[in-house]
């Protein structure tokens, strides 16, 4: 066999054809995953991007009235901090138009409303995840595999020969042998990429748990300075009555 036949399109039309099937597999999968790859950088970016301007906005002196309105007009373009924001805000308004004066009650509810939110988004932003640790869990196997019957196909044809030698042996060992390397093509990047995505998500998580906390004191002041504000206007409506 010349260096010719030995090129990998000769190996990959040379080999049987459940190597070859599980050759197209591997690259289906392959493609996918880069795919997979760039959406989610794109994603996470704009994610990064949407919340530090929420970010910048929240802590530039804007109401909060004002933040829930922008939020609540355009939702579909709100970065998952500022939704968080607004379920948050939402279910606080409705307790206290509800008249509930508690402010245990009111930030419970409040709590809840973020944390739902918060676990929703972060739902869709693990989105993909999951397949990139399949794909660098399972595509070296698959790879292994193809190779194994890679062999055990070359050697069941090496059965018949009277004389075998490194030149009939070697091309059915390389057409195997080519099925883990498509593998590991397949595994290494979805490896790489899964463990960038999961250190990445895991700082927006927490990012946005701490965004929860500290907006949970600032409701936690406001309902605390409000009672003392009605107390001090009560007084001063009491104070002319009394001179009276």
């Amino acid at each position: 066999m010349n260096s010719q036949d030995m090129s990998i399109l000769s190996l990959v039309l040379g080999a049987s054809w459940v190597v070859q099937l599980v050759m197209l597999l591997l690259l289906a999968v392959s493609v996918a995953s880069w795919a997979a790859i760039f959406r989610k950088l794109f994603a996470l970016k704009r994610v990064r991007t949407l919340n530090e301007e929420f970010e910048r906005e929240f802590w530039s002196g804007t109401s909060l009235n004002d933040l829930y309105a922008a939020a609540a007009q355009a939702p579909q373009r709100a970065g998952p901090m500022e939704r968080i924001f607004a379920s948050g805000m939402r279910e606080f308004q409705k307790l206290r138009e509800r008249r509930i004066q508690d402010a245990g009650t009111l930030m419970d509810g409040a709590r809840r409303a973020m944390r739902a939110s918060f676990q929703r988004e972060m739902d869709v932003i693990e989105s993909s995840l999951s397949f990139l640790g399949s794909v660098a869990s399972v595509s070296p196997y698959v790879g292994l595999f193809g190779t194994v019957w890679g062999i055990m196909h070359a050697f069941t044809g090496f059965a018949g020969m009277e004389q075998v030698t490194l030149a009939t042996v070697a091309p059915g060992i390389a057409e195997a042998l080519v099925a883990t390397a498509i593998g590991l093509f397949a595994a290494i990047p979805a490896v790489i990429a899964y463990n960038r995505f999961a250190r990445d998500i895991d700082r927006v998580a927490t990012h946005q748990e701490t965004f929860i906390e500290e907006f949970s004191n600032i409701l936690q002041r406001n309902l605390a300075v409000q009672p003392a504000f009605q107390h001090a206007q009560m007084a001063q409506h009491a104070a002319p009555a009394a001179g009276h």
